[in-house]
């Protein structure tokens, strides 16, 4: 018989209130997956665990904050959890730099008998805005900080790069942790401006993009991804896209904010970010896109905003310049 794998709970970066939570989350079976291992075959197996996953379907977890349980919630058919209520103040939880830390765990752990990792207690982090925050950073993820050739032509590059590049040699466009960093502490170098990751990346990859992030040397932020849609999914498709969906809940979130958004030319950030400028008067202080190789692509950007004064839009070319139009716009 074989042996089975231990459980693990993985707790999403999300973003909130002083008093209202939203946190996401997903429960799945531990595949111990290795990031250090090396060779083209062993990185492949690993990515192949990510998207291969063993969830816990219908599971009874609960929620713990500030040393009290809350109401507990169950787990969908793909493993995946939302806890989204109204809670008490949490002012006296949250980090200098905006966080706020709780403990998810399975609710009932006899049925999982010596199955559960980390004596059933896993930490999750959720992101509030600070009232001294001065804007907020809403920024794509692939081809935007990190190369992966979303835009090459049937996506060839990107499905090596994931499947074949050990999460550990994926580097940073050149200067972007930098700036994200510059953005991150603001003017006064001492600030805690939210940084907000939303990708169409799907949730299989979050780890991965973590550990990233993490690696690279990004300020800590919220990671927005999507649910992986298979073939024969017949789950209804929402009218907008998984993105402009997620920027629009964080501008929904935070009324009194404006923000920044960054993204590349390859996709479809321009056209997202138009829209959200046009049905969000005086929320966005400007936009960074940063350029592909594909003459076509930055062809059909650059007309897109050949007469746009809405707010300011500067094509990126190199981090410097980001870096010289954030100073002059008194960013940082």
């Amino acid at each position: 018989m074989f042996k089975k794998d231990k459980l693990q709970i993985i707790p999403f970066k999300t973003y909130g209130t002083l008093t209202h939570m939203y946190l996401r989350g997903r429960t799945l079976e531990d595949e111990n997956i290795d990031i250090n291992k090396k060779g083209i075959w062993p990185v492949f197996i690993s990515t192949w665990k990510r998207f291969e996953t063993d969830e816990i379907r219908f599971a009874s977890i609960h929620i713990q904050v500030k040393n009290k349980e809350q109401e507990k919630t169950i787990t969908d058919s793909e493993g995946y959890y939302i806890f989204n209520k109204e809670i008490e103040d949490l002012s006296e939880i949250v980090s200098k730099d905006g966080w706020v830390s709780y403990k998810v765990a399975y609710a009932k752990p006899e049925e999982y008998t010596k199955r559960i990792v980390s004596e059933n207690r896993f930490c999750g982090e959720m992101l509030v805005v600070l009232p001294e925050s001065e804007y907020g950073i809403i920024s794509d993820i692939d081809d935007t900080i990190l190369h992966t050739g979303v835009a090459s032509k049937l996506k060839w590059k990107a499905v090596f790069n994931t499947f074949f590049v050990n999460v550990l040699h994926r580097k940073a466009l050149e200067g972007t942790a930098d700036f994200y960093m510059q953005l991150h502490k603001g003017k006064s170098k001492n600030n805690c401006n939210p940084v907000f990751y939303v990708s169409n990346s799907p949730w299989n990859l979050y780890k991965y993009l973590e550990i990233f992030l993490n690696g690279n040397n990004f300020p800590k932020g919220a990671i927005l991804l999507r649910n992986l849609k298979f073939l024969f999914d017949k789950t209804p498709k929402s009218k907008i896209s998984h993105k402009h969906h997620e920027i629009q809940n964080i501008l929904n979130t935070y009324p009194d904010l404006s923000f920044i958004l960054i993204g590349d030319c390859g996709e479809h950030d321009p056209d997202i970010y138009v829209d959200i400028v046009a049905k969000n008067p005086n929320r966005i202080t400007s936009i960074y896109l940063r350029s592909v190789k594909s003459k076509k692509k930055m062809l059909r950007v650059k007309k897109l905003f050949q007469d746009y004064k809405d707010v300011d839009v500067l094509l990126v070319y190199n981090t410097k310049e980001a870096i010289d139009h954030a100073k002059m716009k008194g960013f940082i």
